[in-house]
């Protein structure tokens, strides 16, 4: 049974329906979880992956895709572990009709595109396209800039290149600024290469777009919209070539709908279950549910709690120490200061003053008489912007107290890595930004090894096996730790 035998039947109008077709946001075809959502649900998506700095990867599946995720195990578990997958193509809609829902929208990157370029030249992100023949990503590039004002390519690069210049490839990709990566490679192609190489890549928005780069240069012609309406842009594709497609369509096509077929029957038959095996599930859920919920309920329970009781008691030493504070130098005795917290959100974090009034303007001039490292956090010993007060609560942790409110907002926790500056924080790369899966918190393992002694990349790594390893006997352990670090004052400057 072809495709094209099916699409007057299962592809009608609304007009013509008795009833529309439940569209829940996400469906689950050929064991992939594809989103089913709007144009502009998608967009605001994209677009909040695009200013994230968190690098995500975003792919499409159509009909083809599907047929490849059953016979490739490695490209099906990329797709699974996509943060996103988008319904590209009348097959998709097809696979749904037969399992009695309905899709919201045909999502394929050809008539996405615009809208983020759109998007992205309002916002400033900078696009780099990889992949197709030598010329097209350039001549593609050249075309969206003229027909999208404003639009900031930041690279274009063939995807004819070898494995052993990939370095070269992933190193002009981050030295570009880009923020969107589009890669044009083929499926399953591109997916693996993106898949492989995400860790190593500055880019926070990353998608593989096929065959994108050809329609937009003007290589390869669009169906009239026809064709595209009735769901037959397949058939415009294969004739015009027909050598490389014909196996994709006429054998792929069938062999497609048989499978869509297969699932929806399977997907019926798992929809009753029977009532011993609905109470397992749901004995399942709740047990899974759980052991998600309670640690976290715990941590919160200990961080709150702790930081209270702390409060009340350390309300002496708080007053006295802003007394001390403002009869060395005068302003304000809390200084507030923006840093980055769980998942990339800003927040304001507070600490008694330490400094004097003009510290940004002594920075400067440390800046500008060379003083300063151009590592990734500033630290200096004898730093002339701390007054004599400040020495002291820096010595004694006393300065970051005012932290313990943090906690109780749930900005903090007890326990957690440092929160960066978020200048800091965009000087990251792929491994730095794994520190912010995490809350941050007032004290975590290097703080208690040597705190500021300790080199950045030795504590990255330690904010990062705590992020993946910790648990509520790490956090106990490591605030008991804290009391003897913090009279030893080892580090602390």
């Amino acid at each position: 049974m072809m495709l094209s035998h099916l699409m007057p039947r299962l592809l009608r109008s609304r007009a013509e329906e008795t009833a529309p077709l439940p569209m829940p946001a996400e469906v689950r075809l050929f064991d992939l979880n594809i989103s089913n959502i709007s144009l502009p649900e998608a967009m605001a998506d994209l677009m909040s992956r695009a200013r994230s700095h968190t690098p995500s990867l975003v792919n499409f599946v159509n009909a083809h895709c599907c047929n490849l995720s059953v016979e490739n195990p490695e490209y099906r578990k990329v797709l699974q572990h996509s943060d996103r997958l988008l319904p590209d193509g009348s097959g998709v809609r097809l696979a749904l009709k037969l399992r009695g829902l309905g899709l919201r929208e045909n999502l394929n990157g050809t008539d996405l595109l615009p809208h983020l370029c759109r998007a992205a030249a309002a916002e400033g992100h900078g696009l780099y396209l990889l992949g197709g023949e030598p010329g097209i990503a350039a001549e593609a590039a050249r075309r969206l800039q003229l027909a999208h004002p404003g639009l900031v390519i930041a690279g274009t690069r063939d995807g004819f290149f070898t494995q052993e210049q990939e370095p070269a490839v992933i190193e002009a990709i981050n030295a570009s600024g880009a923020a969107i990566l589009l890669v044009a490679m083929g499926v399953p192609r591109q997916e693996l290469w993106l898949a492989r190489h995400l860790p190593a890549l500055n880019t926070h928005l990353n998608m593989g777009v096929g065959g994108l780069f050809d329609f937009y240069a003007q290589k390869v012609s669009r169906a009239p919209k026809g064709l595209r309406r009735l769901g037959l842009e397949w058939t415009w594709r294969l004739l015009q070539e027909p050598g490389r497609m014909w196996r994709r369509y006429l054998l792929g096509n069938p062999l497609f709908v048989w499978r869509a077929w297969r699932d929806a029957r399977q997907a019926r038959a798992c929809a009753r279950p029977s009532a011993l095996a609905r109470l397992s599930a749901g004995w399942h859920r709740l047990s899974w549910k759980l052991g998600l919920a309670l640690p976290r309920l715990a941590k919160r329970s200990l961080d709150a709690s702790v930081a209270a009781t702390a409060l009340a008691l350390l309300s002496p030493l708080l007053l006295v120490t802003a007394l001390a504070i403002r009869l060395e130098s005068p302003g304000a005795v809390l200084f507030g200061q923006t840093r980055i917290g769980l998942n990339g959100r800003p927040f304001r974090c507070w600490k008694l003053r330490s400094m004097y009034r003009d510290a940004e303007q002594r920075l400067q001039a440390l800046q500008q008489a060379g003083t300063l490292s151009g590592e990734v956090r500033f630290k200096m010993k004898r730093d002339p912007r701390i007054t004599r007060v400040g020495r002291v609560i820096r010595k004694l942790s006393i300065d970051e107290l005012p932290q313990l409110w943090n906690v109780l907002r749930g900005d903090m926790s007890l326990v957690g890595p440092r929160p960066a500056l978020p200048q800091e924080v965009a000087a990251y790369g792929a491994t730095e930004r794994q520190r912010l899966l995490a809350t941050p918190g007032i004290t975590c393992t290097w703080q208690v090894s040597g705190r500021s002694d300790i080199p950045f990349a030795r504590q990255v790594t330690m904010d990062r096996e705590y992020v993946f390893n910790g648990s509520l006997t790490t956090d106990l352990r490591l605030l008991l730790k804290t009391v003897p670090a913090v009279l030893s004052g080892r580090g602390a400057y």
